[in-house]
């Protein structure tokens, strides 16, 4: 699966990768597979992501186009 709004988000946002890669806290090239579908993103990542972009796991997977995201559990 390619994860193209990882990529969109990250250049909204004005951000290289090795910014986001230090948020996951994983290497670079890593996070650069995720972004091309190289390699598959763990739940605890796009998590992670969600979170930090404010959004959705959804959003995150192409799943829906609503970027806001869904009220959070505490």
């Amino acid at each position: 699966m390619k994860y193209g709004r990882l990529k969109d988000l990250r250049e909204d946002n004005d951000l290289l990768q090795k910014h986001v890669a230090e948020v996951l806290n994983i290497a670079e090239r890593t996070y650069s597979h995720y972004e091309t579908g190289q390699r598959n993103i763990s739940v605890e990542a796009l998590i992670t992501l969600a979170k930090f972009y404010n959004t959705s796991i959804d959003y995150l997977v192409g799943l829906t186009n609503e970027k806001r995201p869904y009220p959070r559990v505490k």
